[in-house]
């Protein structure tokens, strides 16, 4: 088939690839325009679809925004059977996912009708789900609302966060979308309305969604914690700034929530019901370290309370 690819980020190169080695003809890439990076914004650096798109010589578009007569004339250009998104960025108007002879489908990191948006595998986490996947849908132009023709689930480990929950998915997704290949070709793919009772959405995560609510029981802390790793990073803040928090581990404890009840050989905070052990914190300014090796410069002491 004749398949144009919407994707930006590292999540989708996997599915990009599976198409490639599946021997697909993959006529064009729509990914975001290159982002500034760095203090002074000066460096733009290109998404990583369109990285791993250039190196198989695929054309790329970066438009600002998928809409408009010129981009839709250059889309029906390229004759695409079919369109696959994966983590595009955009929504997509009807105009535009009319444009492949078979319409588009997405692969979306949840077991829908739950977590639609834009972070499912962080929201899936944070409320502790005991498994999370990967669905393939017919895309329409309702947020992740369209029939579903496939889903696959993984278990989420203790340990499991949102960066490793990323690449596991990323992988899981390539895979469905492949198998999913098949009957769409045939003409035998049968789609699923999504139960309109199970519907939960994921929103994007910002800087005030990461800052961690001390009063939550202990495991919804440390649920929280291991969603937002590696970013945002949930965080918190003591009398020496702002601190990001890695690695919990829920434990025996008590007091005011966010008082420190140990920092000496490791960080055990308050929470509302319960304790989190911390073994990894980035104070301010600095790198990723054990909370160990933080801890040997005494930067907090027992009975202090973060915010």
């Amino acid at each position: 088939m004749r398949i144009v690819f919407f994707g930006t980020p590292e999540f989708a190169v996997a599915s990009l690839e599976a198409l490639i080695e599946h021997r697909e003809t993959v006529v064009a890439v729509v990914t975001q325009p290159d982002r500034s990076r760095g203090r002074s914004r000066s460096n733009l650096q290109p998404p990583p679809v369109k990285d791993r798109a250039a190196s198989l010589g695929i054309p790329v578009l970066q438009p600002t925004r998928p809409a408009g007569p010129g981009f839709l004339a250059e889309l029906e250009s390229f004759r695409a059977d079919l369109g696959v998104v994966v983590a595009y960025g955009h929504l997509l108007r009807p105009e535009i996912l009319a444009v492949p002879r078979l319409g588009m489908i997405n692969v979306h990191a949840s077991l829908l009708p739950a977590w639609r948006g834009a972070a499912p595998i962080q929201w899936s986490i944070a409320h502790g789900d005991p498994r999370t996947g990967v669905s393939i849908m017919r895309m329409e132009a309702g947020l992740d609302s369209g029939p579903v023709l496939l889903a696959r689930d993984l278990p989420v480990g203790p340990d499991d966060t949102g960066g490793s929950m990323t690449r596991k998915l990323a992988r899981l997704g390539a895979e469905a979308l492949v198998e999913a290949l098949g009957p769409l070709a045939e003409g035998s793919a049968v789609f699923t309305a999504q139960d309109a009772s199970g519907v939960t959405f994921a929103p994007k995560i910002g800087r005030e969604v990461a800052r961690i609510d001390w009063t939550l029981p202990a495991p919804a802390v440390a649920n929280r914690i291991r969603a937002f790793d590696p970013v945002p990073g949930a965080w918190t803040t003591g009398h020496a700034g702002e601190i990001k928090c890695f690695r919990p581990r829920v434990v025996e404890g008590s007091g005011l929530p966010g008082a420190v009840l140990e920092a000496t050989a490791s960080l055990v905070i308050a929470a509302g019901d319960g304790a989190v052990e911390l073994r990894e914190v980035q104070p301010s300014g600095k790198a990723r370290m054990a909370a160990s090796a933080w801890l040997r410069g005494r930067p907090i002491a027992a009975g202090h309370v973060l915010r």
